[in-house]
């Protein structure tokens, strides 16, 4: 088992959607309580504050990123720090959020949505793609581990609830084709699924809300690794660093009774592992 060390000290409430810009080559990652989108220029930490919670991105262009929050898409300019809304989701639905989301090969982003006191099947997952959303599964109660095989013909989600990960063929122009099937399911072992992201090799890595660790599954869905966090709740892993070899995790306080935070000073904070696999170059997104 690997461990990965401390790479950002600031504590989040919902420490989630780590994404490593491949043109900056840097990293952005969010507090979704706090409204927080946190980054860090060399060892200058900085943040941005937003008028709603917001919780996943990928990268546009150099300057810019497309930014999933609690009522819409927006295109958010890094220097500037002027954002603008794109098209609105799920803006009639003010007991919903954000959560989990990740670009696909085509440039289409896809975007989990949940009950922000997750309630039951509120939410679903949906992809925008070149101006308009769909809706792409529904009765989702907290939608995570939204990633793309390296081959480009697989895509990976969540229900943390029910303790399962669907892997789902897509076709040549990006959308779901026939009926998901279960990849993993960690519902008999008391396991829960988080965010993922895959390796170059088609490996997924998952955050296991709780067990402080990411577990690695081959592309058969058997568990093959794992690497060890300083915080209990990990939410979100993400390649990045020199030649993409370095994986980066978020973490959260939510969740952990008082009682429990003298013995977890490392919850909340982000995460670095040195790797011997290569991660995927986050994939662009077409506006």
């Amino acid at each position: 088992m690997t461990h990965a060390r401390l790479y950002d000290d600031r504590a989040c409430q919902l420490g989630e959607g780590p994404l490593w810009h491949p043109e900056r080559k840097q990293l952005f990652w969010f507090d979704i309580l706090r409204r927080h989108l946190l980054s860090r220029e060399g060892d200058t930490p900085i943040h941005w504050e937003w008028e709603e919670m917001v919780s996943a991105a990928g990268w546009v262009d150099r300057d810019t990123l497309l930014v999933a929050g609690e009522t819409a898409f927006w295109r958010f300019d890094v220097p500037t720090s002027t954002r603008e809304k794109l098209i609105d989701l799920e803006a009639d639905t003010p007991a919903n959020r954000s959560n989990d989301g990740r670009a696909d090969p085509l440039g289409g982003f896809w975007v989990g949505t949940m009950g922000k006191q997750a309630e039951p099947e509120a939410g679903g997952i949906y992809r925008y793609f070149r101006g308009e959303v769909r809706k792409l599964y529904e009765a989702m109660t907290i939608p995570n581990s939204i990633c793309f095989s390296p081959a480009g013909d697989t895509a990976y989600f969540a229900d943390t609830a029910k303790g399962a990960i669907w892997k789902q063929h897509i076709d040549r122009a990006g959308w779901p084709s026939g009926k998901p099937e279960i990849f993993v399911n960690y519902s008999n072992v008391g396991l829960a699924p988080d965010g993922a992201v895959c390796d170059a090799d088609g490996n997924v890595w998952v955050a296991q809300w709780g067990a402080g660790r990411v577990a690695c599954h081959g592309p058969d869905g058997r568990f093959r690794d794992a690497v060890h966090c300083g915080a209990a709740q990990t939410t979100c892993p993400a390649f990045g660093g020199p030649e993409l070899r370095q994986l980066h995790v978020t973490s959260a306080l939510q969740g952990l009774p008082d009682n429990a935070l003298p013995h977890q000073p490392g919850a909340g904070r982000t995460w670095v592992a040195d790797m011997a696999q290569r991660g995927q170059a986050e994939h662009k997104v077409v506006l």
